[in-house]
């Protein structure tokens, strides 16, 4: 008996295809081909796409900067930048880094091309302001770019006043560019509430959507309540500077701790912002190379909605040595342990989904480990800064950078990496080569470690963080530190190579389902076609059910606009069904 009788036979529904003249199965880069094309399209697809490949710049930039630190601190005095310069660099690593590339990184650019996919839609609900997002984006980029060329800032990323309202660098402009960047994040997590409510094909509860969704549902939630802070808090700075109002400077008459209670009220929810759309893409590896249902499925939906809630209360932790009250630092350290429950909520139940399953360790699991390990860390070293004792002694130290960098980088940027690898045969049909990610990954997990634990350390010692110059009994730590830069720079140099590779001639064509995945984005073409579906999905069974065969997923009706309801299978190979 041939496979497709033999999915015919299993099933008892009759077999048709669901391509049309009209609507034949084209993939959505062959669909729309040239600039103009791509400048203009409303697909999420490729808008995801430009997303991807503008982030990937902007995280070129904040990586080279970054060497530029730990070279610069490779000698405890001067090295090669001066100590304006040192500032200078610094700052505009900290904020392209974190408005321009993590904030937007796996909500614009994984979120938009897969998102739609996942609820097995066509689109977003609004195509045009999607790509209007994009464009915002890059406006506020570019003035975020021409501080770098007109005296640059140096702030320090948080723009904290009295100086940032009295310094002569371009506070001005790079304040706008945030401005304007928080305008796209508001646009992208309102189009993803509405998809999410509105495009759900049948049958896609949810109790069946997948927690990547979950995750991305929670992350729009912060940006559409927390960004508007930041933007009325950075306009303030701005009429403070051009027009002379006594808001934050105390020349002036202002507070400049109330700056840092509006800046903070924004940024700690940011975290989340960061942080959340990592944990939806760590669920989807697990539950792929584990080959098990997710453990305690509702318990990480929740969670995600109840970090969303509980970063918008801890915001004064960032302020225990600001002369806030002692029953507000209190306060602020006891809700800070809170925030720590559901997110080793969903650690635990990510061990459990991997006991006894069918592991395998192909890529994007490597990087699921890794986050596992590095985030730990990142969580375990948050709750001892959220000690108000001990937080009054590390405060300002190398601690509070490793700490950061490791929920960030070890947490987010790792979790992206996880999800690019896992999701690049679908958007590029084609596969990379296994061998050399899973050297890069050794590489990365490595160097972050070089870099980052030594910081602890430093920290611990007492080692003040943005300092130019430091003592001589530092500088073993730190050179250690910066040659774990040099090893993560040849790991993302590596990553950069093979992918590219990928989309050459010697790429090897990925299959529809090369891991086996349950949810929708697995049932539809490589890479998809235009409209994601060359029919109709309805979702019987969820999305990590992988007890059950791969044939009972490709189920659907309804041809694009033909008005067919005759309930058939849908299979494009072998492949998938023997699987």
């Amino acid at each position: 008996m041939s496979t497709s009788s033999g999915i015919n036979a299993d099933l008892g529904l009759k077999l048709k295809r669901f391509v049309t003249p009209d609507h034949p199965e084209v993939n959505y880069a062959q669909a729309e081909k040239g600039i103009k094309a791509w400048l203009t399209t409303v697909d999420h697809k490729k808008i995801g796409l430009m997303y991807l490949g503008a982030i990937a710049f902007f995280f070129f930039i904040g990586g080279l900067l970054a060497l530029l630190l730990r070279a610069e601190l490779w000698t405890p005095a001067k090295t090669f930048l001066d100590a304006d310069a040192y500032n200078q660099v610094f700052t505009l690593h900290g904020a392209i880094m974190i408005f321009l590339v993590l904030v937007p990184s796996v909500p614009a650019a994984l979120g938009n091309f897969f998102l739609p996919i996942m609820v097995g839609a066509k689109d977003v609900a609004f195509p045009r302001l999607n790509l209007l997002s994009f464009y915002i984006y890059l406006a506020g980029a570019t003035f975020s770019l021409y501080s770098i060329v007109t005296g640059a800032v140096d702030t320090g990323w948080t723009f904290y006043t009295p100086y940032s309202a009295t310094t002569g660098t371009s506070v001005v402009s790079m304040t706008l560019g945030v401005f304007i960047l928080g305008f796209s994040s508001i646009l992208t997590g309102l189009n993803f509430i509405v998809t999410l409510h509105k495009l759900r094909v049948p049958g896609l509860t949810w109790g069946k959507l997948p927690l990547f969704c979950w995750s991305l549902y929670a992350t729009s939630v912060i940006q559409i309540l927390a960004t508007p802070v930041l933007a009325i808090t950075l306009m303030l700075l701005v009429m403070e500077r051009t027009l002379k109002i006594g808001i934050f400077d105390p020349a002036l008459g202002g507070d400049p701790v109330l700056y840092q209670h509006f800046f903070w009220f924004y940024s700690h929810p940011a975290v989340y912002i960061m942080i959340l759309p990592g944990f939806g893409i760590i669920s989807e590896i697990i539950a792929i190379f584990s080959k098990r249902r997710i453990f305690g499925y509702w318990f990480i939906a929740l969670s995600s909605m109840a970090i969303a809630l509980i970063g918008f209360l801890v915001w004064g932790h960032h302020m225990f040595v600001s002369g806030q009250s002692t029953l507000s630092s209190i306060v602020f350290s006891l809700i800070t342990f809170f925030v720590g429950i559901p997110t080793g909520i969903k650690i635990f139940n990510w061990v459990a989904t991997m006991y006894k399953g069918s592991i395998s360790m192909r890529t994007p699991m490597w990087y699921a480990m890794i986050f596992l390990f590095l985030f730990t860390i990142g969580g375990f070293t948050g709750v001892t800064l959220g000690t108000l004792s001990v937080d009054v002694h590390l405060h300002d130290t190398y601690y509070v950078v490793a700490h950061f960098h490791y929920v960030m980088m070890g947490g987010m940027l790792i979790a992206f990496l996880g999800g690019l690898h896992l999701w690049w045969p679908k958007m590029t049909g084609r596969m990379y080569n296994e061998r050399w990610a899973n050297i890069a990954a050794f590489l990365i997990f490595t160097g972050f470690n070089m870099t980052f634990f030594t910081q602890f350390i430093l920290g611990a010692k007492g080692m003040p963080r943005r300092y130019y110059n430091y003592i001589d009994q530092f500088q073993s730590l730190h050179q250690f530190s910066t040659v774990g830069t040099w090893v993560l720079a040849l790991g993302f140099t590596i990553i950069l190579i093979y992918l590219l590779q990928s989309l050459g001639k010697k790429g090897v064509i990925a299959s529809k389902n090369p891991w086996n995945g349950r949810s929708l984005e697995w049932l539809t073409t490589t890479p998809p076609v235009l409209e994601n579906f060359t029919y109709t999905p309805v979702v019987i069974h969820g999305p990590y059910d992988f007890h059950k065969p791969i044939a009972e997923f490709e189920y659907g009706i309804e041809s694009h606009g033909h008005g067919h309801h005759d309930a058939s299978v849908h299979h494009s190979n072998e492949e998938s069904v023997n699987a």
